[in-house]
């Protein structure tokens, strides 16, 4: 009766606020409630239209058990807040397609709309890219179109010319790069974790039902060169410290109403724990409501799943993929996330003569009828510029 009798007061002061303490204060009443009754009673409207669900033994459950069997683009911010979203929405609309991910905070760590919530100033850097982030919000909604949140996490050159210390550093104080020029921020910061996080639950309030995180991972090779950084760190391995992060978002952002999802390297389903990069397909796939491993064919390759020219196979390619997958996962059980695989529709040329094939409606349905043949029944496209193959049948 304390919970009870707290809660009731807490939003009897809500009377006289406005605004985003409001939003807060009656996540806080909501999830007390919640728990105090063992079930959800109470939903809120403090942030839109995120209702707060709280389960009463504080395990993972699915925040959108109504959400439909997500087929989806990739769709960057320029998109999004350009003239190609016109026919981005049109080919949604003409085919089976029903949703879109969106970079809300891009590859370079751009916010990128014009945010301004105070905790993400402090850290991030807003970009213009999508002018009015509501009037897409509203154009989605229109159109039917399921909203994913993308967010780029650890790969954030933005952050880490921002504030260094949040990043890697050489012996001379300079930060690190990769060979493209971009840097990482250190995942054992957990203020890091938190910023990301308050991007999601800013999304959340937004309207998009679902946080894809990308790049929840340390820099690729990073063994090879973490003992010539500074940087800081704890006992904890880079494998706990990254699932550690994926499990700190999903008790945060589940009570919001929104799905936790993250890409992974597809072939992270095919071998054991990625140390260097701190990818441990299970653990993470523990924690999340939706697992997205990026199996390109391109990707693998000669030899992978018995094929010479893996880009030329893409269905043997696929099937070979989710056969480990399906492997990886099914000892989880009832805890299996959903196996929504990023696939390909884009040309690999960079492979050499030879070794690719130009990809269009054949290959792509090839990829399809693989993922169908696995039981799997969701899936992403993938295009950089977002320019996808004409005439696809989106079974």
């Amino acid at each position: 009766m304390d919970i009870f009798f707290s809660t009731m007061m807490l939003m009897y002061s809500l009377m006289t606020g406005t605004g985003e303490e409001n939003a807060a204060a009656g996540h806080v009443a909501a999830s007390m409630l919640n728990a105090a009754a063992g079930q959800t009673v109470v939903e809120t409207a403090f942030a839109g239209n995120v209702t707060p669900i709280l389960p009463a033994d504080g395990k993972k459950q699915d925040p959108q058990p109504d959400a439909p069997v997500v087929k989806g683009i990739y769709v960057t911010a320029h998109s999004a807040g350009g003239a190609r979203m016109e026919s981005l929405l049109k080919l949604v609309d003409d085919t089976d397609l029903n949703s879109m991910v969106i970079d809300i905070k891009d590859d370079n760590g751009y916010i990128t709309y014009p945010t301004q919530t105070p905790e993400l100033l402090e850290k991030g850097t807003p970009q213009k890219y999508i002018k009015d982030i509501s009037v897409l919000m509203a154009s989605l909604k229109q159109h039917h179109i399921y909203p994913i949140a993308r967010i780029v996490v650890f790969k954030d050159t933005a952050l880490a010319r921002k504030q260094p210390e949040l990043s890697f550093l050489h012996s001379d104080g300079t930060i690190w790069k990769n060979g493209r020029g971009e840097s990482f921020v250190n995942p054992y910061r957990e203020e890091v974790w938190k910023y990301n996080v308050d991007i999601a639950k800013e999304a959340a309030r937004l309207g998009f039902k679902e946080i894809q995180f990308d790049y929840v991972r340390f820099p690729e090779g990073f063994e090879k060169k973490a003992e010539s950084l500074q940087f800081d760190k704890t006992e904890d391995s880079r494998v706990n410290v990254v699932a550690g992060f994926v499990k700190y978002a999903r008790e945060q952002l589940e009570p919001l109403g929104v799905r936790v999802s993250v890409d992974i390297f597809g072939y992270a389903a095919s071998v054991p724990a990625a140390e260097g990069i701190g990818q441990d397909f299970v653990k993470i796939s523990n924690d999340v409501h939706v697992i997205s491993p990026m199996i390109y064919p391109s990707h693998y390759s000669t030899g992978w799943f018995k094929q010479t020219d893996p880009d030329k196979s893409p269905y043997a390619t696929i099937k070979g993929a989710m056969v480990d997958t399906h492997k990886k996962l099914d000892p989880i059980g009832k805890d299996k996330p959903i196996i929504r695989p990023w696939i390909q529709d884009f040309t690999a040329s960079w492979l050499g003569k030879g070794h690719y094939v130009k990809y269009g409606k054949e290959e792509v349905e090839a990829q399809i009828k693989a993922l169908e043949d696995s039981g799997v029944k969701e899936y992403l496209l993938w295009n950089a510029g977002n320019k996808y193959s004409p005439g696809v049948d989106y079974k």
